[in-house]
């Protein structure tokens, strides 16, 4: 695990994207599960090293998509649009890591190519922002002790000042995937 994972928005943002599926599914929704990669870098982003894979708890189902992007977005480098054209899809709901980056680029660019976009904050993950100004570096500690870094709350205001009635709606989990969604969840888990 990274140093950064210790101070991590949600840590439990796979049980909580597993939930969401869960919802998803029993409303008969299509799950599109989005892996980022990195190859050649060396990274743990990089295909090479293993790492590259869904968090443990999250498993597709049979005839679930599982995409492999190179972009901040989730659909310039993949086949993410046409799969959602071929099932009749006008509305996204986005959930996942990193929420300023993956998540709302995909959720400007979704907007963009004209789907109803639903924007589930609390099932996105963030981690704190060292200033652009501060010196390379720095330990993990030194950038959380430092008061010029921006916080995972502020992280995700921002955000949702920026989607929220321009490129999405904002949603909480418990709206889209109630406390039965949860115990199906769990009972998938077994």
């Amino acid at each position: 695990m990274r140093a950064n994972w210790e101070a991590v928005s949600a840590p439990d943002i796979a049980a909580r994207a597993a939930r969401l599926a869960a919802a998803a599914r029993a409303a008969g929704d299509l799950v599109v599960w989005v892996l980022h990669a990195e190859p050649g870098t060396g990274t743990a982003f990089d295909p090479a090293l293993g790492h590259v894979r869904l968090m443990d708890g999250l498993l597709p189902r049979d005839g679930e998509p599982v995409v492999t992007k190179t972009s901040r977005n989730a659909f310039t480098t993949t086949n993410l649009q046409q799969l959602l054209t071929a099932h009749g899809v006008g509305e996204v709901v986005i959930c996942g890591i990193q929420t300023e980056q993956c998540c709302e680029t995909t959720a400007r660019l979704a907007a963009d190519l004209g789907y109803r976009v639903t924007f589930v904050t609390d099932a996105t993950a963030t981690f704190p922002i060292a200033h652009r100004d501060a010196p390379p570096g720095r330990t993990h500690a030194e950038i959380l002790a430092d008061p010029a870094t921006l916080t995972t709350a502020d992280i995700i205001a921002r955000t949702e000042y920026a989607l929220a009635g321009r490129f999405a709606a904002i949603a909480a989990l418990d709206d889209l995937a109630p406390a039965t969604a949860a115990a199906i969840s769990a009972a998938e888990g077994r």
